[in-house]
């Protein structure tokens, strides 16, 4: 078992321990929730992950749908689908043969936009800041 992997597991014991009603100190449930929230965090590093999430916000899509709007070969989208559904990220339905995904919370679509926003100041502030840098020669 990796390291990783045996971190992973560690965070879901103590994670069942504390619903189980065993007492954590504040320390410990601190660094858990720390801990988890790096979990999500390295969930939506991927720039495939975050453009299906993307795409996600209007409503439920097959993988079928997700590949003709992202125009990568399905078994990237689908990859990726498993890893978002693993970590909690998707919700997914079956009708048919297809499968539908959608965001299990919807709400981090405004944490999505923020960071979409400071990333976009960011830009803004380094393209004035570039702009004064050219004035200066």
């Amino acid at each position: 078992m990796t390291p990783r992997i045996r971190n992973a597991y560690n965070v879901v014991a103590k994670y069942r321990n504390y619903y189980s009603g065993d007492i954590m100190t504040k320390t410990e449930t601190r660094r858990l929730v720390y801990t988890m929230h790096a979990q999500v965090c390295s969930v939506l590093s991927n720039a495939k992950r975050l453009e299906i999430i993307d795409l996600l916000r209007s409503g439920e899509k097959t993988a079928g749908d997700l590949t003709r709007e992202m125009e990568i070969p399905k078994p990237n989208v689908s990859q990726q689908l498993t890893i978002l559904r693993e970590k909690g990220v998707l919700l997914s339905r079956r009708e048919g043969q297809h499968i539908y995904y959608r965001l299990s919370f919807p709400k981090m679509l405004k944490a999505y936009d923020m960071l979409r926003t400071v990333l976009l100041e960011k830009l803004e502030n380094e393209g004035v800041l570039a702009e004064r840098l050219r004035s200066l020669k």
